[in-house]
């Protein structure tokens, strides 16, 4: 199996396949036709395996990937505001951002400025959305939350992870994306080097209800 990314092509064996593979049948059980799996050893780790799975006929096809991925800075588990861990689970990939153009993905992707905002603010209506408004005039409390066009590269190009969005609870955790790796752990994030991220963009089909599935393998 030839997997491209980025440039490189990967040869993934059968073997291979099936380690990576250990676990998306029996944790993931939708009806999404595209699944990005996020493998870490153990609860803790900071760091793990990215892979894109397609769904065919005969079962899962790994089509970008295995790469390494870094996760929070205090692993995986049951995320909540000011903790720093990626949450476990099954989380749409419905939308994406950057500083940059979109690379051609086919999810809805909007470039953003410093006007754009992603709000963590437990106090305001608007938590765990994204927001637009001129720095100091903003209907919430901006220290608590991103102003998306001031983060560094990590934002260059970023993927929305629907967690906590439909119903929003405040307090359960807000902003978590799959982003550009700064070369550390997250605060929460999952994140992957540039080519890496840019072939998932490229990748993700809105048609195949694409989705994140982050867990403990």
């Amino acid at each position: 199996m030839r997997v491209l990314l980025a440039g490189l092509l990967l040869l993934v064996t059968p073997g291979m396949a099936a380690a990576q593979a250990r676990g998306l049948p029996l944790a993931y059980g939708g009806s999404a036709g595209q699944v990005v799996t996020v493998v870490v050893g153990a609860p803790g780790a900071t760091t793990g395996t990215l892979t894109g799975w397609r769904r065919t006929a005969t079962g899962w096809v790994a089509e970008v990937g295995p790469v390494s991925a870094f996760v929070g800075k205090a692993g995986v588990g049951q995320a909540s505001e000011g903790s720093t861990k990626t949450p476990v689970g099954v989380w749409g990939l419905t939308e994406a951002f950057g500083h940059r153009p979109g690379n051609g993905t086919r999810v809805p992707y909007k470039q953003v400025d410093t006007w754009d905002w992603w709000v963590s603010d437990v106090g305001s209506a608007h938590y765990n959305k994204p927001y637009r408004c001129a720095p100091g005039s903003c209907p919430f409390n901006e220290g608590a939350g991103e102003n998306l066009g001031k983060v560094g590269y990590a934002y260059d190009r970023a993927v929305v992870m629907d967690y906590n969005r439909a119903p929003v609870v405040r307090g359960a955790g807000s902003a978590f994306f799959l982003h550009v790796s700064t070369g550390r752990p997250t605060a929460g994030c999952v994140s992957v080097p540039a080519p890496a991220l840019d072939a998932v963009l490229a990748w993700l089909d809105p048609a195949a209800r694409p989705v994140i599935n982050v867990g403990v393998g």
